[in-house]
């Protein structure tokens, strides 16, 4: 037998080209091939009419969109969901490594352009975008189908070209190899072809080092902010100090003659001064005069906000959920339970405040930012200018950190940035890239925010202590309501948004009736990450957790005699409890010490995570979280490194909120500005984590945001267990 040949993924000469395959070498071509030319024809297949490009073939994929191969061996996956920390490039591209059987060094990622017909968002339909802890869960087999397709075409190609059956071929670590050496090259596209058994993945569910780590840590990643282009202007926009107002008169002579100053230009949400950087933009911006219109703006406070919710709770809302008869239950039951809970608004706070850089000319503008909604900021952008979406590319950069922020229906940032390039191609200056910075303070003060919410609970156990009934009505802003999400509204109005978490409560109570009120404020809202289960997880928790207190049980085994119906909340619920010796008395502390341990265990995303917090109170009522054990069930964890991380982040965000932040209005301006007033967790006040993960061959589920929601009852019930105080007002103070 001759001895074995082996060649690297694109070394195959051709011998023949057809309009459905096209192998190409290097040495004959002086390039490689791509698998964007490779599949072509699939693709024009794809986009027939009547079929949805992206979404056609079984598992929705066009093979073309994912996978390039270069000619020097190099795979690179177009990622179609923004990175923006939670791992989407090192995930996704994990999948099309393992099934091509590409060695992780051969691997490169690049964003994805904006273009719904090949990366949408396959939970959403035509739209693109990155949200709602999907990227994983709707991309798993898509990108696994695109990587098992090329593997089959290598395959089929390099059995042809050796001539020797394709089953003889094997490909492995990024090299494809057998003993013949004649070479051909003609392959159909494959169909829907057969991914691999899990027991023999080389990649998912092991330690792959993150595609994006070394870039951040060298500085040599590309954010919006690292933008250089030449003749670059850097805007900055006076925001009304009110939501609602209109800019009614601005004096631009005010600021003639700053230095760096170029133009100042109205905007829709304010007035933009564009210099020759940052610094100059911003003292003329806050020099600028601006007159704002009194007439239109929100003048509410929180206190008066919260005022009314409390005067919608005690009457009926819109019922979202309703099994049984829960009123008389509770009425009928031989103890009664009742609880309030209040939730301020929240910022995102992300790392990177909103930036953007345009540049338009006058047939096609291109956008450079950190995008969340490509397709949807692409026709915000488009009618801003006056061009149609496919003349807006967008290049998609990291982004640091959004929370939901940079997914906004509005685009509100992007199209200041659009606007403010369309004034300057105005007054002559078409084709001059302008950079749109928003500091600390304008996100503070000028944003979206998670919005206020205030819960009230009911319940009633029996002389046995069993729950028989249970009562829970929201009061909150809706996000989605007026907005192009209006869709996720369900019957009667309900925003699904406002009551996830509540309405699939996993608990086996008898009778359960959420409803809900979504009063209209005029405080701009968004999701914030994890969305409505930042607060239903909260109320739901620490509510079951006094239930459970009152019973006279153990918190985890009231859990899981009202969990026997839904293994994946008990599976991470005993598995929190095992690791964190829930069973095993817990260290006391100082003489003047106090310590609690508590647990909370929740849904959010399709994803399961139960969460034991331990805490240290000092005598003045201030406290520690001292530990925090995580368990999380995502079905199969494609990056183990990847969800620890997610965990962990979210836990640190979680207890940022549970903690410290609050976002406050008087008069209808916002209180806070910067972090010295809005503070989020420090290093040092980082408890110590463990995150363990359940084992499951589960397709995945999102790891971005479930870690979220669970932390702030953990640690509410663990301060109740070492004082004996509920704490139903967050953020959590003293106690």
């Amino acid at each position: 037998m001759n001895p074995m040949r082996m060649r690297p993924l694109n070394d195959v000469a051709p011998s023949a080209v057809s309009r459905r395959v096209f192998l190409q070498s290097a040495a004959a071509a002086g390039a490689g091939f791509s698998l964007a030319i490779f599949f072509g024809d699939a693709v024009a297949q794809m986009s027939a009419p009547g079929r949805t490009q992206g979404a056609a073939a079984p598992g929705g994929f066009a093979p073309n969109a994912f996978l390039k191969i270069g000619v020097d061996s190099s795979v690179t996956v177009v990622v179609k969901h923004l990175e923006m920390g939670q791992g989407t490039y090192t995930g996704l591209p994990t999948l099309v490594a393992d099934e091509l059987d590409a060695a992780w060094s051969q691997v490169r990622v690049e964003g994805a352009p904006a273009d719904n017909q090949r990366y949408n968002n396959l939970f959403w339909g035509p739209a693109q975008g990155t949200g709602g802890s999907t990227a994983m869960a709707n991309s798993f087999d898509q990108y696994r189908q695109a990587g098992a397709a090329a593997r089959a075409m290598l395959m089929g190609a390099a059995a042809q070209a050796w001539s020797v059956p394709a089953a003889s071929i094997q490909i492995k670590n990024g090299v494809v190899f057998h003993g013949s050496g004649r070479n051909a090259a003609k392959q159909p596209v494959p169909g829907n072809v057969k991914v691999k058994d899990a027991a023999d993945f080389v990649y998912i569910g092991k330690h792959v080092p993150r595609t994006d780590s070394k870039a951040k840590a060298n500085g040599t990643a590309t954010f919006t902010q690292d933008v250089k282009l030449p003749g670059l202007l850097t805007a900055v926009v006076a925001h009304p100090p009110r939501f609602g107002q209109k800019v009614k008169r601005f004096d631009s002579a005010s600021v003639q003659g700053l230095p760096g100053v170029r133009y100042v230009v109205e905007v829709p949400n304010g007035v933009a001064v564009v210099a020759t950087n940052f610094w100059s933009a911003k003292k003329a911006r806050d020099a600028l005069k601006v007159e704002w219109d009194e007439t239109t703006g929100v003048k509410v406070s929180s206190a008066e906000i919260m005022t009314e919710f409390k005067r919608l709770a005690t009457t009926p809302g819109t019922s979202a959920k309703n099994e049984g008869d829960a009123g008389r239950a509770i009425e009928g039951a031989a103890r009664k339970f009742e609880a309030a809970f209040e939730f301020p608004f929240l910022a995102h706070a992300a790392m990177e405040p909103m930036n953007c850089v345009v540049r338009l000319d006058a047939e096609r503008c291109e956008v450079w930012n950190g995008q969340q909604f490509q397709t949807a900021d692409q026709a915000a952008v488009a009618k801003v200018v006056g061009l149609k979406p496919e003349q807006v590319t967008i290049n998609m950069l990291f982004a640091g950190g959004s929370f939901g922020r940079r997914a906004n229906p509005a685009s509100d940032f992007v199209i200041e940035a659009a606007a403010i390039a369309h004034a300057l191609a105005t007054v002559g200056q078409r084709g001059v890239p302008v950079k749109l910075v928003w500091t600390r303070e304008d996100d503070m003060k000028a944003g979206y925010y998670r919005p206020a919410y205030y819960h009230t609970l009911k319940a009633g156990l029996d002389a046995d202590s069993n729950v028989v009934g249970w009562q829970h009505r929201i009061v909150g802003q809706s996000i989605v309501s007026g907005t192009p999400f209006e869709a996720m509204m369900v019957k009667d109005g309900i925003d699904a948004t406002s009551v996830e978490g509540a309405v699939n409560l996993p608990y086996a109570i008898p009778n359960l009736s959420v409803d809900l009120h979504s009063p209209k404020v005029g405080v701009p809202v968004l999701w914030w990450r994890s969305v409505g289960s930042t607060h239903t997880a909260y109320s739901t928790e620490t509510f079951v957790d006094e239930l459970a207190v009152a019973a006279g049980k153990d918190p985890v085994a009231f859990r899981k005699a009202l969990l026997a119906k839904h293994p994946r909340h008990l599976a991470a619920l005993e598995l929190a409890a095992d690791k964190a010796g829930w069973d095993k008395p817990l260290a006391a502390g100082k003489p003047d010490e106090k310590r609690g341990r508590g647990v909370a265990v929740h849904e959010s995303f399709n994803t399961m995570v139960a969460q034991v917090a331990e805490v240290t109170v000092d005598r003045n009522g201030k406290f520690k979280v001292d530990r925090v054990v995580c368990a999380v069930h995502c079905g199969i964890a494609v990056n183990p490194d990847v969800v620890r991380a997610q965990m962990e982040g979210g836990i640190g965000f979680g207890l940022s909120a549970a903690l410290y932040s609050a976002i406050t209005l008087s008069d209808g301006r916002i209180e806070q500005s910067n972090f010295h007033d809005y503070p989020v967790l420090r290093i040092n006040e980082m408890p110590a984590i463990e995150v363990h993960i359940v084992p499951s061959t589960d397709k995945p589920s999102g790891v971005g945001e479930p870690g979220v929601p669970v932390i702030a009852p953990a640690v509410a019930n663990a301060l109740a267990a070492a004082t004996g105080k509920r704490i139903r007002t967050l953020p959590l103070g003293t106690v």
